[in-house]
């Protein structure tokens, strides 16, 4: 069959359950735990809720992980090989011309012997999907080879194609990778299998298979036998690919809201399009997604490769709302029952907008009727009182709520000290480890958690803290990854090292805090109105005082510089110029590699923002400087904008680099002048008045933020 134009169709793959698949050298596939969930979620909160896409048109297949050594779907649902195979197929088969289709894959990445050696050499190697049955070596891999087959035969058909693949590569291994400390677990293998197994595809004959790789590297302009920033394939013509991290990474997945775990790359892509709508491209999705993954997995970087300033499912089947039915009003009690909870991803506090049933502008405020906020939190539905009421109109089952606050800003970070079972005898971590303890309870900014306490729906981990071998102080990301840039090194048993420790903790938090400030109002006159782009760059004796003619970065979706040379930030008033009221007053915040966070647009102390007309642009030179004894380090550049009438300065988020005294006190003593002054004053206060800051709580029509990161490196 075939949909008519326009229609969405979507292929979703989460494998949580390997069957016994014990490799060469002893190495397995382990089970996952997060995979189904995704795909759930993504069937649920994204393709139901938002774009409301027919289930005919939908083909899951799943394995979920049971006490039972075989999965609790029925086989002909089972992600295998020529399942996998037959669905890409059908799928393709059911679109049309100018149909949206999306893929998402949520399981184990593997490499295997390739069976292409004119591109990749004798000793070359597969990038592919792993089928829940690998472990019998006569189950095939669905390789990058084959992958790039079907996705190229359905941009040749007229097909608009978006594929996420949420799996590494490589794999690797994380340390504290325990309930204890935050559930993580990697979704790959660091080998190459080399099993030998069928060579022969379902997909087409190898001979065609070259061809087409071939054909896709011409049309990219590939001249060697290289990939594009993914690993996956040669660079995407058509469609977009969005993959959960780069080729030496792994790719994570992480017990978000403490008990359940979730893909990092599919729980952050689903919290960025918060702000789904038309004009949203995919490089402004890349980029939100990037900046969350890092605010806590900086070792994991999403990439996103094809036509970047695509819109996101095309301008015309995004909807700009997150809108979900309301199931029954209660009069007595001034409330309503919604069919959204915490599976949703929501949380008690949460804001929605109410509108009558039937309303087709959700994004017109004067149509709302009420605004309600969520006081009762169930898994899959949720009591809401009402607040405030616009009208006299009726709250009837069926209307419509727009959500306004969906997430909130954690002020304090949870922090689980890891006693390693690696070390020699002749480090005293305990007593160290204690010192720490004892030190967290003095810090309001703080709260240590333990095993038990994991247990909880409202905990999850943000930070490890152990000790080295070399009896030094070390702080993990909730996978175990050693957080780089901390120093110098701090070390066990010496006096103030674990109040030192303490206070980058705390430091931490509150630039991870600064990092997740956002205005996730979707109906704010500012939502999509800020338009920022990394545009090029210039050799290191560039000088200011001359026109700039960028050059382009070697891959635009994660620009890189090297140290000293310059690179471009384009800021743009998204505003009609017709509209000559809707002046936006400009900030730009640079939160640098050594923790540090400086206003760098305007330059002055004492100026707080340049206004910006509509319509108008400006193109910001910037030097990328690293600190004396850095290899590399990543920026995030913020850019705050607010309406022509606001005088709000962005000064209060500074934060000095780690273990450096301020640098200015710009707003040392000083009262918050506005709402959101007091919002940015909480964030780097002495100590937070709140554990949780919710920024739609703010006036969020008067201020936006967008951001975008830029890596530098030393030539």
């Amino acid at each position: 069959m075939s949909g008519n134009a326009g229609d969405l169709f979507a292929l979703l793959i989460g494998i949580d359950c390997y069957l016994p698949n014990r490799l060469p050298g002893g190495y397995y596939y382990p089970d996952l735990g997060g995979c189904v969930r995704d795909v759930d979620s993504v069937h649920r909160e994204l393709l139901q809720r938002r774009l409301n896409i027919a289930e005919d048109n939908v083909i899951k297949l799943t394995s979920t992980a049971s006490a039972r050594s075989q999965p609790l779907e029925p086989e002909d649902q089972w992600p295998t090989y020529e399942n996998m195979v037959a669905a890409f197929k059908r799928i393709a088969d059911m679109a049309g011309p100018s149909d949206q289709v999306y893929i998402h894959y949520a399981g184990h990445g593997g490499r295997t012997n390739t069976i292409d050696r004119l591109h990749k050499g004798e000793h070359g190697i597969d990038e592919a999907l792993v089928p829940m049955n690998i472990g019998n070596p006569k189950a095939r891999y669905l390789r990058d080879i084959e992958l790039a087959r079907l996705l190229n035969d359905m941009v040749k058909k007229g097909l608009i194609v978006t594929a996420v693949l949420d799996s590494c590569h490589s794999g690797g291994m994380v340390r504290g990778g325990s309930a204890a400390a935050g559930d993580v677990a990697v979704r790959g293998l660091g080998i190459v299998d080399t099993t030998p197994r069928p060579a022969e595809s379902l997909v087409a004959p190898i001979a065609e298979l070259i061809g087409n790789w071939d054909d896709m590297t011409q049309r990219s302009g590939t001249t060697r036998d290289l990939k594009a920033g993914s690993g996956w394939l040669p660079a995407p013509s058509g469609f977009v690919l969005l993959a959960a991290c780069r080729p030496s990474e792994s790719a994570l997945e992480y017990a978000f809201e403490g008990r359940e775990r979730n893909g990092v790359l599919t729980y952050n892509l689903l919290r960025s399009l918060d702000d789904l709508g038309p004009g949203l491209s995919y490089k402004t999705l890349h980029d939100r997604i990037v900046s969350c993954v890092h605010s806590r997995f900086r070792e994991q970087t999403p990439m996103m490769e094809g036509d970047g300033a695509r819109d996101v499912f095309g301008s015309e089947r995004a909807a700009p709302y997150y809108a979900v039915n309301v199931m029954s009003y209660d009069a007595a009690g001034n409330r309503v029952l919604l069919a959204a909870g915490q599976a949703h991803g929501l949380r008690r506090g949460a804001r929605f907008r109410i509108y009558p049933s039937g309303t087709i502008d959700l994004l017109d405020t004067g149509k709302a009727i009420a605004l309600a906020e969520i006081s009762i939190l169930e898994a899959a539905d949720s009591w809401a009182d009402i607040i405030e009421r616009f009208s006299g109109s009726m709250i009837e089952q069926g209307a419509q709520a727009v959500l306004l606050e969906p997430n909130s800003i954690d002020l304090v970070s949870r922090v689980y000290l890891h006693h390693r079972s690696d070390l020699g005898a002749g480090v005293e971590q305990d007593s160290a480890l204690k010192a720490v303890e004892e030190a967290v309870k003095e810090n309001r900014w703080l709260k240590l958690t333990s095993t038990s306490m994991l247990t909880s729906e409202d905990e999850k981990l943000d930070f490890q803290v152990a000790v080295n071998e070399n009896g030094g102080y070390e702080i993990w990301d909730p996978s175990g990854r050693k957080i780089k840039n901390l120093r110098p090194e701090l070390r066990a048993g010496e006096a103030g090292s674990a109040a030192g420790v303490v206070r980058r903790l705390e430091h931490l938090t509150k630039f991870n805090a600064a990092k997740d400030l956002r205005n996730h109002d979707p109906t704010s006159p500012l939502a999509r109105r800020l338009i920022i782009e990394l545009v090029g760059k210039e050799d290191s004796d560039y000088d200011p005082a001359n026109e700039p003619h960028p050059k382009a970065f070697d891959n635009p979706m994660l620009p890189e510089v090297n140290n000293g040379e310059w690179a471009f930030l384009r800021i743009k008033n998204g505003f009609s110029e017709h509209q000559p009221d809707n002046v936006l007053n400009i900030t730009v915040l640079d939160l640098q590699p050594d923790w540090g966070i400086t206003q760098i647009y305007p330059s002055g102390a004492a100026e707080w923002f340049v206004p910006l007309d509509p319509g108008m642009e400006v193109l910001l030179p910037l030097s990328a400087s690293l600190p004396e004894d850095y290899t590399e380090g990543t920026d995030t550049i913020k850019v705050f904008a607010t309406l022509g009438g606001s005088t709000t300065s962005f000064q209060w988020l500074q934060l000095p680099p780690l273990d450096q005294p301020p640098r200015r006190a710009t707003t040392r003593g000083q009262k918050p002048k506005d709402p959101l002054e007091a919002m940015m004053g909480a964030i780097t206060s002495e100590q937070p008045g709140m554990r949780n800051l919710e920024p739609g709580r703010y006036p969020s029509k008067v201020w936006t933020t967008a951001e975008i990161e830029l890596r530098t490196k030393r030539a």
